[in-house]
């Protein structure tokens, strides 16, 4: 028996690795671990303590060597009982705390991602890519925290809708390919014919177009794009918003702020909600959470920048919003995105500078 103490013991992540057992307490206080379950290797130390620790005795299982590998667990000795949810070593840098649902829900699917992977492919090699692995759990609960769309128009389907036979994930790189074989409910009724499907594994993007109201112009980003060059583009440095990957346990407002300063070196006074949206829901699982970003854009503003641990190398870009909105009218941009958010932008501009000057106004 093997006794589960943290996170580690926690509803949702006892469930996703199929385990069930009974209460058992130990003695000691739990240190740290903030991101137990997330990120590997960051999980709490026991500091000796009069303190009552629960735990969760249970029976070892292949899912659960395999999880603790990927996630660099091993069994403890404390007080004559085998442990198995603790650190081993300096307590590493702590990140932000999320609420205990929000954290175990995304422990939990992350758990459930790692079980799904070939069982034949080396745990070192999911241990690397557990950043990917993060961001695509957490589109997948927030995806499933999403109001329907097209509600009065597409009805909701009820659960059974879509039976899945078999899946594999015959890839996994920075980015993954999921393969199912599947059935959905036709329109007509009854199911359709088993179906082979493949879709490319992202996570969700945020993204940001900034704009100053008062001088009425936007800052744009410049960069290479290896899929462009890829298709044959003559021109695969593209002109786009600020945009990146949500990282686990960060909100997408969070994350567009974040990038706003390592793309662009830009502090961001207030994000306005576009539209959010499935870019290519075909066959790319992504979904991005898009903003006008009110910013304080004057000349010498744009320049380069970027995380070298990234590669990245970006430039920014000064111009009129009109001198924008021209280039979208002639083909010039090519990023979907960009696009997109300059029309989105020019049909509400009037307005969100009145709301900007209200804004200011009641600050004063």
């Amino acid at each position: 028996m093997i006794v589960l103490v943290g996170a580690l013991a926690r509803p949702g992540l006892m469930a996703a690795l199929d385990l069930s057992g009974s209460a058992i307490s130990l003695r000691g206080r739990l240190t740290g671990g903030a991101r137990a379950g997330i990120d590997r290797g960051d999980w709490p130390v026991l500091e000796a303590s009069a303190d009552v620790l629960p735990g969760v005795g249970v029976t070892p299982s292949p899912a659960l060597e395999r999880y603790a590998a990927v996630m660099g667990l091993a069994v403890q000795s404390v007080a004559g009982q085998a442990v198995m949810g603790l650190g081993v070593g300096p307590l590493p840098e702590q990140g932000t705390p999320l609420a205990d649902a929000d954290h175990d829900a995304l422990a939990a699917e992350i758990a459930r991602q790692i079980l799904i992977a070939d069982a034949g492919l080396d745990p070192a090699v999911l241990a690397a890519r557990l950043p990917m692995t993060g961001i695509w759990a957490a589109s997948r609960v927030r995806g499933q925290g999403m109001a329907p769309s097209g509600q009065g128009v597409v009805p909701l389907r009820p659960e059974g809708a879509i039976r899945t036979i078999s899946q594999q994930q015959p890839f996994l790189g920075y980015f993954g390919v999921e393969r199912r074989e599947l059935t959905h409910a036709l329109h007509q009724g009854g199911q359709s014919a088993r179906m082979v499907r493949e879709a490319f594994l992202m996570g969700d993007a945020a993204v940001l177009l900034p704009w100053d109201p008062v001088r009425d112009r936007v800052l744009v980003i410049e960069q290479f794009r290896f899929a462009p060059a890829l298709r044959g583009d003559p021109q695969p440095w593209l002109l786009e918003p600020i945009a990146g990957r949500v990282d686990a346990g960060e909100t997408p407002e969070a994350a567009i702020l974040r990038e706003a300063v390592e793309e662009a070196g830009l502090q961001v006074r207030s994000l306005v909600p576009a539209f959010h949206c499935y870019p290519s829901p075909g066959a790319a699982c992504e979904f991005l959470y898009q903003y006008i970003g009110i910013a304080d854009l004057p000349d010498g503003v744009a320049g380069i920048h970027g995380l070298d641990n990234e590669a990245e190398d970006i430039r920014g870009h000064l111009m009129d919003r009109a001198q924008l909105s021209a280039m979208v009218d002639a083909g010039q941009i090519s990023n979907g995105p960009l696009a997109t958010l300059s029309l989105w932008l020019d049909a509400r501009a009037d307005r969100l500078r009145r709301d900007a000057a209200q804004c200011g106004a009641g600050q004063g």
